[in-house]
């Protein structure tokens, strides 16, 4: 019992600390003037406590003019020195050998964020001059046990009863202020009238609790065994607890600190707990429908076992499916790496075609040319085209008799048409070169020199693509040579890496007598075959790199390219020969073009067609319509 009474009164020091703080130390001179109806034999030196803790001592002691006891009580400790008016101070014993000290209480408990009490008044002049006030209403002297067991012993016993006897006669009339003066001088009086008027309050429940007393003692008496070991378990825990008694002061200790800091967190507890109402309020009301997911849940999972086994059995049969699909993915990398080039390419194409709108123009020629050759009259729909119906409108192998159509002396002019060509062509070198490096001088003397504007500008459009097209070439031959050249470098690393690792895997491998050796040449051989993986993948990469360069696409000259500035060249005829001759019979060639506006040469078969030559911008569309 002793333990337990000493374990509560740790546990009110802790929540007096808790309550009042722990702030130790002097802050300066604060004395608290206490009027007591008996000084109780306390003398000036001992201890004043608050909640068991030691705040200061006795400074001396007076007798007011109205036979009180004034007690001055000097307040050290600095975080109690602030004694409101609902104060209360009682003198209690400290030892059996008659020692006391002075309990106080600063203020009573109050309800968080309620107003405080004013603080005690400060004696302005007169006895205590300058100390703070606790008037007689607010103390009180307690009677001494040894005081009390006296009158039971002769002859104080007798005295007693003729001190009785006196003060009935001297006190007749003057109840009420003994009443006060007895409530004053014991406070265990005044809380028996606060205990007897709570109990009176709660009459109802007294009532049942001595009426419902009988259902719980009932079981506890069954039980009275398991009630008794109870009871000495729980002197051991407290024994346990007394052996561990500084740990538990230090941690009382602890406790107002911790207090502070966990009031944030409860604050913020409170505010989830509010927010949390709707939440669970919803799931309240959704708790059937849950209830009704709990319960279906599980025949669903009985059914899915079946199924789930099924899965299983599938994962076992599609493991090695999945592992010999392998081989075919690794293709798809390989062939994916080498497509990007070329895809790369397409899309730069296909990016250009959407940019100068290629298709479009493509689909108005067929459109164009729809209706150029597609004409509508009062009758209905014609083409337009010409029936030529003779004797050499037929396909033929061999000359026909009255079919040639040949241009006379054609090797001589060819020759002078060669040679005028090659001046032209010197006299414009000559031209360009005097111009020096001024592109519109140059551009200029190639006009003069006989070309068109538009080739001049068409042929310097191609040697600029030509030249952009070199420097991304290189651009991107050396981009490729600078991958192979780090490939084979990280290629070079992980092999002699490997050789390194191979090396020190012979070294440790060589003797093996111990565990530790046997697991150093394990974790050796371990290291060398993550080496080797990884020397047989840098050297893939390496592969990889080297595979990884552009495509060279083969350049296509259409026939009379788009904006060309000659025509194609016209495949050379043989030397003329008699015309009709049998025993020599030319080659079949193409028939020569007649210049503009010549005349077919004499000796032509009557109603023969002619060629004309086809203009250079029509090269695509002849291409594309396979003439």
């Amino acid at each position: 019992m002793r333990r337990i009474a000493a374990i509560t009164a740790v546990l009110a020091a802790g929540a007096g600390l808790a309550i009042f703080g722990t702030a130790a130390g002097s802050s300066g001179n604060y004395q608290v003037r206490a009027i007591f109806d008996d000084a109780a034999f306390a003398i000036a030196g001992e201890d004043v406590k608050i909640a068991g803790v030691k705040v200061g001592s006795i400074d001396s002691l007076e007798v007011t003019k109205d036979k009180k006891a004034a007690i001055v009580l000097n307040i050290t400790n600095g975080g109690f020195q602030d004694f409101r008016t609902d104060a209360h101070c009682t003198i209690r014993p400290q030892s059996l050998i008659g020692e006391k000290f002075v309990e106080c209480t600063p203020t009573s408990p109050h309800a968080p964020g309620a107003q405080l009490p004013p603080k005690l008044p400060v004696i302005k002049s007169g006895p205590g001059k300058g100390q703070h006030l606790l008037p007689v209403a607010n103390t009180s002297s307690p009677v001494d046990p040894d005081e009390i067991l006296d009158i039971t012993r002769a002859p104080e016993q007798q005295r007693l009863a003729l001190i009785i006897d006196e003060f009935g006669t001297g006190l007749a009339g003057n109840g009420k202020a003994l009443s006060e003066t007895i409530h004053r001088a014991n406070p265990a009086l005044q809380a028996t009238d606060q205990v007897l008027a709570i109990l009176a309050n709660q009459n109802k429940v007294l009532a049942d609790l001595a009426r419902d007393s009988d259902t719980v003692i009932a079981p506890l008496a069954a039980q009275r065994q398991h009630v008794a070991d109870f009871i000495t378990k729980a002197n051991t825990v407290n024994e346990a607890t007394a052996e561990r008694s500084a740990a538990l002061r230090a941690d009382l200790q602890l406790l107002p600190p911790f207090l502070a800091q966990l009031r944030p967190t409860l604050t913020r507890i409170n505010g989830l707990s509010d927010e949390m109402v709707p939440l669970l309020r919803d799931l309240h009301g959704q708790a059937p429908a849950i209830n009704q997911l709990i319960e279906q849940l599980g025949p669903f999972s009985e059914a899915a076992r079946p199924a789930v086994r099924t899965l299983g059995q599938a994962a076992a049969a599609g493991t090695p499916a999945t592992k010999a699909f392998n081989p075919i993915v690794n293709q798809l990398d390989q062939f994916t790496r080498a497509a990007k080039p070329v895809s790369q390419n397409l899309a730069a194409i296909l990016q250009s075609l959407h940019d100068t709108g290629g298709i479009e123009r493509v689909m108005d020629y067929a459109f164009f040319q729809t209706t150029a050759i597609n004409g509508f009259d009062s009758i209905g729909h014609y083409l337009r085209a010409g029936l030529i119906t003779n004797l050499c409108s037929t396909y033929a192998v061999a000359p026909v008799t009255g079919c040639s159509a040949n241009f006379p002396a054609g090797q001589s002019g060819s020759s002078g048409s060669a040679s005028a060509a090659k001046a032209g062509s010197s006299a414009k070198a000559q031209a360009v070169a005097a111009a020096g490096d001024d592109p519109l001088l140059q551009r200029t003397a190639k006009v003069l020199a006989g070309e068109k504007p538009q080739q001049v500008y068409a042929d310097e459009a191609r040697a600029k693509l030509q030249a952009a097209q070199a420097r991304r070439q290189r651009a991107r031959k050396a981009t490729a040579a600078r991958k192979v050249k780090a490939a084979a470098a990280t290629a070079a690393r992980a092999k002699a890496a490997e050789r390194r690792a191979v090396l020190r895997a012979r070294e440790l491998c060589h003797r093996i007598d111990t565990a530790r050796t046997k697991a150093r040449c394990a974790r050796a051989r371990r290291h060398a075959r993550a080496l080797a993986k990884a020397r047989a993948q840098a050297e893939r990469d390496k592969a990889t790199v080297t595979q990884d360069g552009p495509i060279q696409l083969p350049s296509v000259q259409l026939p009379g390219g788009l904006g060309a500035g000659t025509p194609p060249p016209l495949p050379q005829a043989p030397p003329p020969t008699p015309a009709d001759s049998p025993a020599n019979p030319p080659a079949p060639s193409p028939a020569p073009a007649n210049p503009a506006g010549a005349q077919p040469a004499p000796g032509a078969g009557a109603g023969q067609t002619t060629t004309t030559q086809t203009d250079p911008q029509q090269g695509l569309f002849n291409y594309l319509l396979g003439n």
